[in-house]
């Protein structure tokens, strides 16, 4: 199943800040960015291979982190 998710990001504040965090979401199995602005990014999961777990790993090995 594939879902539609808007994922409030912390730590953002620069394109730079836009461009790491496209590529750390866009190098996970099972994720497709639509877009990434300032502490936001639009992805596509596909359920079966992309968790919520893995994408907070991601983000927080590039220095940012999921908004609770």
């Amino acid at each position: 199943m594939t879902t539609t998710e808007t994922l409030s990001i912390d730590g953002m504040t620069c394109s730079h800040c836009v461009r790491a965090v496209r590529e750390a979401l866009a190098g996970i199995d099972g994720v497709h960015v639509v877009d990434v602005r300032v502490g936001v990014a639009d992805v596509r999961l596909d359920d079966t291979r992309a968790s919520r777990g893995g994408i907070a790993a991601a983000l927080d090995e590039e220095g940012y982190s999921l908004a609770a």
